[in-house]
């Protein structure tokens, strides 16, 4: 252990999310060094072998080696903290056992709480717990897991500032030449925009075929978010959203989805 000033590794694949949380880190726990960003489960072994830091926060999923598949070669060298987007297994497994967690986006009251807790375990001079039990089964999940998940986040760029949408407050993608749109709902139920390099195609394989519906070549629609379906001609229909003056074009082939109306 560090005697003097901490030190950590930060484990993302996502840039903008490893640099979010270092700056959370600098105002939180301004005497934290942040001595290396990893893109990956292999890197973030190779590094932590070379630096040796105090803390490391690892994200749930990443490519190659996971970060529960890293964690577990870190064993109990370092203080642990998993960072993932909302998972509800994942979750309930930290929850229960004696390992940090954060859910992105993170929160700064949860991030003071791990903080307050890391901090008195190097003050105490405590080893990090014993989770090898645990990290076993995490990673036993993991690989399980062969069924693509459906996506409960979306990362886009609004203005300066890296935002996760959340799935469930999306209204509908739209094809932008070669952009994806995503109209969704903000705070307070506004409605916000904004523009992510990955092709709607993409994502729409991602999306609960149970709540989004491809409704047009270039238009994916939140089912939850629609108020009203109107008949257009030439077997063509329009949907009208809830909240939302745009009105969204339903083609001859996909206007199955609504025959029922």
């Amino acid at each position: 252990m560090n005697a003097q000033r901490p030190t950590a590794l930060i484990a993302d694949d996502e840039p903008l999310l490893r640099r979010a949380l270092t700056r959370q880190l600098a105002q939180a726990w301004p005497e934290l060094e942040v001595v290396a960003q990893t893109r990956n489960g292999r890197e973030t072994v190779e590094r932590f072998e070379a630096l040796r830091p105090d803390i490391c926060f690892l994200d749930v999923h990443m490519p190659g080696l996971s970060g529960v598949e890293a964690a577990r070669h870190i064993g109990r060298r370092a203080h642990l903290v998993f960072v993932t987007a909302y998972d509800q297994y994942a979750v309930q497994a930290f929850a229960q056992g004696a390992l940090d967690y954060l859910v992105k986006p993170v929160e700064a009251e949860r991030l003071a709480d791990t903080i307050a807790r890391l901090r008195e375990r190097l003050r105490a001079a405590q080893p990090a717990p014993d989770t090898e039990a645990l990290l076993e089964r995490l990673a036993a999940q993991l690989q399980k897991k062969s069924a693509p998940e459906t996506l409960r986040w979306i990362r886009a760029s609004v203005g300066q500032a890296l935002r996760l949408i959340g799935v469930d407050e999306i209204d509908f993608l739209r094809s932008d030449e070669k952009y994806t749109r995503i109209a969704w709902r903000g705070d307070g139920g506004k409605p916000g925009e904004a523009l992510i390099r990955t092709p709607l195609k993409e994502l729409a394989a991602q999306l609960d075929p149970a709540q989004f519906v491809q409704v047009h070549r270039a238009v994916v629609v939140n089912l939850r978010a629609i108020s009203h379906v109107t008949r257009g001609a030439n077997e063509t229909a329009h949907i009208h959203l809830k909240g939302r003056d745009e009105v969204l074009p339903v083609s001859r082939s996909y206007l199955h989805h609504f025959r029922q109306m």
